[in-house]
């Protein structure tokens, strides 16, 4: 049952990172997932960093973070992906 919340949240996480994120991000269901869990993993690790309460723990600040951490990996997504389109000179 935690995996399937765990896919739930980071689904949302990565709805609302793209939504918050501006421009157009071409990308399905599954890869907005992936965002989202990719991003949560980067906000807890980011969590830690400042708080030595456990990660694994439901809070309001974990989706905070989740979706903070869903915007940083998005945005490296999108400067990857626009460099590589981009025509080399």
């Amino acid at each position: 049952m935690q995996l399937i919340w765990f896919i739930v949240v980071g689904f949302l996480a990565g709805l609302i990172a793209r939504a918050l994120m501006p421009g157009k991000q071409s990308m399905g269901l599954g890869m907005t997932t992936l965002l989202g869990i990719v991003g949560s993993f980067v906000g807890g690790f980011l969590s830690s960093l400042f708080s030595h309460q456990p990660v694994s723990l439901f809070r309001p600040s974990g989706i905070i973070g989740s979706i903070i951490g869903a915007l940083i990996v998005l945005a490296l997504y999108l400067s990857v992906s626009k460099r590589r389109t981009q025509a080399p000179v």
